[in-house]
């Protein structure tokens, strides 16, 4: 059995990793942190786990917490995870950082998008951890930097096309909607129920963080550097994220061709989902699983590839990722304790 710790568990994150490793036959939680929370039962703060998670928050240090568990989960902001991991790494154990903070390699960029890096010396030892482009290296892998939820939503749905050459690399563009839950549990006006609720409106435009990332991971499938044109936008719904892709064909192709060569590069992964030709992804398909739906089309009028993906952004965009990357880290099934059909309605 897995002693699994969660270091900073009561934000979306968090509890979404705590919801699911309640029902992980191979692990146990053996302590979940929390500052405002300390002292606190996990059931009071979320009462969907009442009966559930006997556990209580607590405030201890990173010594304390890596003494009892042989793999941590740093589900905190970013900027925090990097004066916490060193601590955790010192230690041996195996470490996952759902932060941003070790997801970029160059400490350069990293610094231009999100400031000064204090723990550049474990930026060559973090894997970054999409399990369908990086398996083996995760496997080995004692320090993974989960994905962000926007670039696993993009990268899962044009790495295909960026691999085999079928697109233009200096062509792509990706529009992508989130839903609140993205922004975290923090109170922020931008987020309040009456700011979204019936509205729909684009977000950090031209500047949105993620995009080195997005930008880092597609030029390693395309074999060359990268800029792409991203867009975040914000859904009036709670989970979930839908990317639509843009690309110009660097040859003809047709929509059930593509499709079909789509299908056989993620024949063997068990999150990827590939929609028939014709059809596409709705939030409503993969809310509450870990899967990744994608849909594959051809404008023959621009000759561009169009591409939609969709993922819960809590699960396969943040948690269940990270449940799936301990799960090959630790010798396991990576379908292991992750929930195989999605709610619906």
């Amino acid at each position: 059995m897995i002693k699994v710790g969660i270091y900073g568990g009561s934000g979306y994150t968090g509890q979404e990793l705590l919801r699911l490793l309640l029902g992980h036959p191979g692990a146990t939680v053996v302590a979940t942190t929390s500052r405002r929370f300390a002292g606190q039962p996990v059931a009071e703060v979320y009462p969907h786990l009442a009966g559930l998670a006997n556990l209580s928050f607590t405030d201890i240090s990173p010594d304390e917490m890596a003494g009892q568990a042989d793999l941590i989960f740093l589900a905190l902001p970013h900027g925090v995870s990097m004066e916490m991991a060193p601590a955790f790494v010192r230690t041996g154990g195996k470490v996952i950082d759902l932060s941003a903070d070790f997801r970029i390699h160059d400490v350069e960029v990293y610094g231009a998008w999100y400031g000064p890096h204090r723990a550049a010396e474990l930026l060559p030892e973090a894997v970054y951890g999409l399990p369908e482009m990086h398996r083996e290296r995760i496997r080995q892998a004692r320090f993974v930097a989960n994905p962000g939820c926007y670039p696993t939503s993009i990268i899962l749905g044009l790495a295909p096309a960026l691999k085999s050459q079928r697109i233009d690399p200096a062509s792509v563009i990706a529009d992508s909607k989130s839903g609140v839950s993205g922004s975290g549990r923090e109170p922020q006006i931008p987020s309040l129920f009456c700011e979204v609720d019936g509205g729909f409106k684009a977000y950090k435009v031209g500047g949105h963080r993620h995009t080195p990332e997005i930008e880092q991971e597609l030029g390693l499938l395309a074999g060359r550097g990268m800029k792409i044109s991203f867009t975040p936008h914000l859904l009036p719904v709670k989970r979930g994220i839908l990317s639509t892709l843009y690309a110009t064909l660097t040859r003809e192709a047709g929509a059930e061709e593509l499709t079909a060569f789509y299908r056989e590069f993620y024949r063997d992964e068990p999150f990827v989902r590939i929609c028939p030709a014709g059809r596409f992804p709705n939030l409503s398909s993969v809310v509450g699983s870990n899967f990744c739906d994608i849909g594959v089309t051809v404008d023959k009028r621009t000759g561009r590839l169009i591409v939609v993906s969709a993922i819960d952004n809590l699960i396969k965009g943040a948690s269940g990722q990270a449940i799936q990357n301990m799960n090959l880290m630790c010798g396991l099934d990576e379908r292991t304790g992750l929930p195989g059909v999605p709610l619906f309605p």
